[in-house]
């Protein structure tokens, strides 16, 4: 991932180029690298963490802010005019994909996975939250239930998908 924004530094810290065009330009390579099949990770507060930094690295480019200028994270998407954090999309991305599995008919292999328990016991300590536990916790978030993933329109604006203007 480093090379690949390594080989963008100069178009993306360049002062010709507008703000919308480097946020295009954010939206269209970038953001749509970090989020390559995220409907299926498992997202734990490290990896928040990562996919956050990650994803802050090209607005602060653009922007021309170093990290020694100890400008907040918020304060850049808000001059950049990013709404949202990759998370929220991440977490948008997941539950989409969790609704079109549950909609699927009941052999079909990605719903069979999806209800897979494994059979051997678990290792001593916490457990470790798994991907059905993050679905749950973003549907609470969201005031979603069970069984709403049947109605597809329902489903994709209580998830907050909505359709994006190019």
């Amino acid at each position: 991932m480093l090379n690949f924004l390594a080989c963008l530094n100069g178009i993306v810290w360049g002062k010709d180029i507008r703000k919308e065009r480097k946020l295009n330009i954010y939206n269209a390579l970038i953001k749509s690298s970090i989020l390559y099949g995220s409907e299926t990770w498992r997202l734990t507060e490290n990896n928040k963490r990562r996919v956050e930094a990650t994803e802050m690295d090209g607005p602060r480019r653009s922007s021309r802010i170093s990290r020694k200028e100890r400008i907040r994270n918020v304060t850049i998407r808000q001059q950049i005019g990013l709404e949202e954090t990759i998370i929220k999309e991440i977490e948008q991305n997941q539950l989409t994909w969790y609704g079109h599995v549950q909609r699927m008919a009941e052999g079909i292999l990605p719903k069979i996975a999806l209800k897979w328990m494994p059979k051997q016991k678990r290792a001593r300590g916490r457990p470790k939250i798994n991907w059905m536990e993050g679905i749950r916790k973003a549907m609470n978030e969201r005031n979603l239930n069970e069984g709403q993933w049947e109605n597809r329109k329902q489903w994709s604006l209580g998830v907050g998908q909505r359709r994006k203007k190019f």
